[in-house]
């Protein structure tokens, strides 16, 4: 696999990633269970989408290290997954899984424009 193709790969899995959690979240602010069928797919698109990070920091020599806007990403993308955990399994009470929701999506905003951008701080595009 070229890097190119490896490139769409990422981002294929990063789109399917997010509608996938935009999806379960929609179903725990209205209090329905996520279908039992799907459970398994978002771990599945999220290890190709590791994955696929991996593969492609190694192939381009890039290292959160080296590259600031990798480390913001990086970061950004913990906060991601405990702010998600916390609106989809941990949180106690419905106000609190919301607030972690929203934030978990604007998050995940952030780590899409910070690799589109490639800066830590991307230019606010709506001035």
């Amino acid at each position: 696999m070229d890097y190119h193709a490896l490139k769409v790969l990422h981002m294929s899995c990063a789109a399917a990633s997010g509608t996938l959690f935009l999806l379960r979240g929609g179903f725990m602010w209205r209090g329905a269970a996520w279908p039992r069928a799907l459970r398994a797919v978002p771990h599945l698109v999220d290890t190709v989408l590791l994955g696929s990070a991996l593969a492609l920091a190694a192939w381009s020599g890039q290292s959160p290290l080296t590259q600031p806007w990798l480390a913001a990403k990086l970061s950004a993308l913990v906060a991601y997954i405990v702010l998600g955990s916390v609106a989809l399994k941990r949180g106690r009470a419905p106000a609190v899984r919301r607030a972690a929701l929203l934030a978990a999506l604007a998050t995940l905003l952030y780590i899409v424009l910070v690799a589109v951008t490639r800066q830590p701080w991307p230019p606010a595009y709506w001035d």
